[in-house]
């Protein structure tokens, strides 16, 4: 029956190309809109229906989805956009529902528990969401103000798409820390140009900026947008979210500053493993960040070294409630599965095992982490979606809010950033507001002022 329906799909999938053809000479082009955008609603619809089936199935249905599932809410947004008076809500929706569906099926699991940020009754005020859209030919840029109102940009793709590869081509350099500033400002400052600019108007002169990214806008960090004088980070925390779904958030509360912390500080049978990030070595100054998160908690566990090992992380995660999880070791992000990985002593821990790993404490109490924060991690470079591998690890954890970094980091600048960071939450400031408070620490030293030292840390759902 769901193979029918996948078969469904796509003869709708096929039939949008015929409806598009139809526009410019039909005259009867208000009638064959509505009839496409009627197949289309149709086809996603069905797709929701089955994607248990899906998820359950074999590798070539999940690349099936890829392949020829996804062009589909791609399209229908295009012809949502097409209409002089577009309906950006659906558009809106429609985004969401592609990304949540692209983690399921990275993840291969059942339906996530997230939450729309419409459907948070008491956001700050003091925040504006920013939807980037890549639709191909075109890249959309849509801002819901705090007053909820929705402001809707395009502008051409290829202006853009120069611009995000010169970016991370710079940005995932292994001799990033050497690489002239002007490399990064360049791209930055175009980028700011074509994509906030003409948007500013309508965000609040400080807050938080939400961003909800698209492809490879995943994987770059939006604090490090130039307007010409001033990085977007100067001016506003920022937090980046899954299809604008997220855990449902909260400040974290000063009685819940209890944390396991596991960290690797010297070479481990681990760091041998073919399916560990290529070219790592051990991280001798990870006890100094150890040291620094266990003077700024109530209390904590640490397992270092010998002890971090994949059944003692199990063990205690799950018999014990720990409402912070630091995590120092290397690990990757990509858009393979396989290739999202955390490096613990004995071995290492790929994506799928990190959530078996961590499954029978989310069964049983959902929030059990409230901040997952994974330092000394790197998104894999030339994958331009390896982003979605740290969004893939902070559903598997069920975490509200995860802090993780794009790559691999000086040891004494993020012990630093993660003195100030800590700092700022047990003084009672949002997640959002202190990392981007211990940003600006690294910023204005000017021993860590450039990129590479204060550029690659993200923060993934809940901003409070």
């Amino acid at each position: 029956m769901w193979l029918r329906k996948l078969l469904n799909i796509k003869s709708h999938s096929d039939s949008r190309i015929s409806f598009a053809n139809q526009f410019p000479l039909s005259t009867s082009r208000e009638k064959s809109a509505k009839e496409a955008l009627t197949m289309y609603k149709s086809a996603i619809d069905n797709l929701a229906h089955i994607r248990d089936s899906i998820l359950s199935s074999n590798i070539d249905i999940q690349l099936f989805f890829q392949q020829e599932v996804e062009p589909v809410y791609r399209d229908y947004m295009k012809l949502l956009l097409k209409d002089s008076n577009p309906n950006l809500k659906e558009v809106i929706q429609i985004n969401e529902r592609l990304q949540t569906a692209q983690l399921e099926n990275f993840l291969n699991c059942g339906k996530l528990d997230l939450i729309a940020l419409n459907d948070i009754p008491d956001l700050n005020s003091a925040y504006g969401i920013i939807h980037i859209i890549d639709l191909d030919e075109t890249i959309e840029v849509i801002v819901q103000s705090s007053d909820r109102s929705l402001h809707h940009y395009s502008v051409e793709a290829n202006i853009v798409k120069d611009n995000v590869s010169d970016l991370l081509w710079s940005l995932q350099d292994q001799k990033l820390a050497t690489i002239d500033v002007q490399q990064i400002l360049l791209p930055s400052q175009a980028l700011y140009e074509k994509l906030i600019a003409p948007i500013a108007s309508y965000l609040p002169a400080s807050g938080t900026l939400i961003f909800i990214l698209d492809k490879s806008f995943q994987s770059i960090p939006m604090s490090i947008l130039y307007d010409g004088k001033n990085y977007l980070l100067e001016q506003y925390s920022i937090a980046a979210t899954l299809g604008s779904r997220i855990r449902y958030p909260k400040p974290l509360s000063k009685k819940r500053f209890t944390a396991l912390i596991a960290a690797l500080s010297k070479p481990s049978p681990s760091l041998l493993d073919r399916n560990a990030p290529k070219g790592v070595r051990s991280l001798p100054k990870a006890k100094e960040e150890v040291k620094d998160v266990q003077s700024h908690t109530q209390s904590s566990l640490t397992l270092l070294d010998e002890k971090f090992t994949t059944p003692r992380l199990e063990q205690e995660i799950s018999k014990n409630n720990f409402p912070i999880v630091h995590i120092s070791t290397h690990g990757q992000f990509s858009s393979d599965p396989l290739k999202t990985v955390l490096l613990a002593y004995d071995k290492v821990i790929n994506i799928r095992e990190f959530d078996k790993l961590l499954k029978g404490k989310i069964q049983t109490d959902a929030d059990a982490i409230e901040l997952l924060v994974l330092s000394a991690c790197q998104t894999a470079k030339g994958n331009k979606r390896s982003t979605l591998g740290m969004a893939g690890v902070a559903a598997q954890a069920g975490a509200r809010t995860t802090i993780a970094t794009l790559w691999l980091v000086d040891a004494d600048s993020t012990a630093l950033l993660m003195e100030e960071f800590y700092k700022g939450l047990k003084n009672g400031i949002p997640k959002a507001e202190a990392l981007r408070v211990a940003q600006l620490v690294l910023m204005k030293n000017p021993k860590y002022a450039h990129h590479y030292y204060w550029a690659p840390f993200l923060l993934v759902g809940s901003w409070l």
